[in-house]
């Protein structure tokens, strides 16, 4: 997965200019040559390089001008100076400005192939140090959420802007498509990110322990109750406090937090006097709300109370695109933590992964990665790293989409599209596999506009 390097190669004669390119492009960099210091200028400002190399002397904008410049842009560019005119001043002058190397002409090709190998690899190894920075800092529990998916940027950017005010917020979303990640990405964007965020799963506890996990208690309130304990609202003041799953809290703890919501003030178990608090809630569930709400299940006061915005995370099916950059991310994230440098995930494996439905979503990738990272003992992720139950097949499953269920004809359609991929477009092949004639399937094909479907 090593990215080929940009260079950039600056000098005004045109034979050298077209030489060196020429020697660099065969080395297979991504080369752009020009005669025009002006247009060097533009190209830098436009886009990084991993290298430039100038020529010093050149009108209008010179060696040293275009050093500087990229520099200030882009302190991990190498530059590389290649003078006819080359003096001690100017070489000291030049390596004194940040330059990696001088070179004088006229010069030996093994020379250059060898610095500019030498350069890249010294650029390739800063970049690396600073992504492996910043993951060490994601992966120690700052958020960060991958996506390069419009829909989850749309989200994202409703979140970041609901993170300004003090608003509750539902989040809503399928199991594993990362709601709590979501809840921390809207708290580290708000006024409230110094005071903390805690949370609770509401259904892990019964209506008693949950009630003294959310409120705390009085010393002497209950048998064991030995001490005053405060609850998850009272330690959360100033700060955010969310609850996930907060369809599985019983009538009566709705009650309970229905009316913290409404007089943002606290009782503790076994307590007589009211404390007043400044929380902001998040609540998350992989439940319609509106749905439980319609059975009788969730107060419709609390469901206002609560869910001032919503916030709906898509499945991982629904947001493929991403699954490349999530997968790139997992295989770093565990690489270090399990101090492996996996470097590449075979196309093959990547097919599987982007045909795989995900019903676990973005937990079920991770922990799909996970598993691969830790059983590799190369630095490949092929198809035998992965479970066994994803190798060499495509598992779809039925789920909404855009607030509907599939229909048969969308089904059938998926279908047919799915099975003239695997064929490659051999329509013989694939009627014999779907059970009809040749021409059964190609009016299948017209009502469904699958021409561009096969292969």
């Amino acid at each position: 997965m090593t990215e080929i390097a940009k260079l950039l190669v600056v000098d005004d004669e045109a034979i050298a200019l077209n030489n060196l390119t020429y020697i660099l492009k065969k080395e297979g960099y991504d080369v752009t040559g020009t005669q025009s210091g002006p247009r060097a200028l533009k190209h830098i400002e436009e886009g990084e390089f991993n290298l430039v190399l100038t020529d010093l002397k050149m009108e209008k904008v010179d060696g040293m001008q275009l050093l500087k410049r990229t520099k200030e842009l882009y302190p991990d560019t190498e530059v590389i100076m290649i003078t006819g005119f080359a003096t001690v001043d100017s070489a000291i002058e030049a390596m004194k400005s940040g330059a990696y190397y001088y070179i004088a002409k006229p010069y030996k090709l093994d020379e250059v192939r060898k610095v500019v190998r030498e350069a890249i690899e010294k650029n390739q190894l800063k970049k690396e140090n600073v992504r492996l920075k910043e993951h060490l800092k994601i992966f120690r529990g700052e958020t960060k959420i991958i996506t390069d998916n419009a829909g989850m940027r749309k989200l994202l950017e409703m979140a970041s802007q609901v993170a300004a005010t003090n608003s509750n917020i539902v989040i809503s979303g399928e199991s594993g498509t990362g709601k709590e990640l979501l809840a921390k990405f809207v708290h580290a964007a708000s006024s409230r990110r110094e005071r903390g965020m805690l949370s609770i799963n509401c259904g892990v506890f019964n209506e008693d322990l949950l009630s003294n996990e959310l409120f705390g208690h009085e010393k002497g309130a209950f048998t064991g109750a030995t001490e005053v304990r405060k609850g998850l609202v009272e330690m959360a003041d100033g700060g955010t406090l969310f609850l996930d799953e907060i369809t599985e809290m019983s009538p009566a703890m709705q009650v309970k937090l229905l009316r913290v919501l409404q007089e943002k003030e606290v009782m503790r178990v076994g307590g007589n006097e009211t404390i007043k608090i400044d929380v902001r809630f998040i609540a998350a569930t992989n439940r319609n709300l509106q749905e439980e709400v319609k059975h009788g299940n969730f107060r419709q006061d609390l469901f206002y109370r609560i869910n001032v915005v919503s916030l709906t995370l898509p499945p991982l099916a629904e947001r493929r695109d991403d699954i490349p950059l999530l997968v790139q991310y997992f295989v770093d994230k565990y690489s270090i933590l399990m101090n492996k440098s996996i470097t590449e995930v075979t196309p093959e494996t990547m097919e599987i992964l982007m045909n795989y439905d995900f019903p676990g979503n973005v937990r079920e990738l991770e922990n799909t990665i996970e598993r691969g990272v830790a059983l590799a003992t190369t630095r490949i992720i092929n198809p035998d790293l992965l479970p066994e139950d994803l190798r060499g097949r495509t598992m779809q499953t039925f789920r909404k989409h855009e607030g509907r269920y599939p229909s048969l004809d969308d089904m059938e359609k998926s279908y047919i599209d799915w099975i003239l991929k695997e064929t490659k477009g051999n329509k013989t092949e694939g009627a014999k596999l779907l059970g009809i004639d040749r021409v059964s399937l190609w009016r299948k094909i017209k009502k469904y506009d699958l021409e561009d479907a096969e292969g």
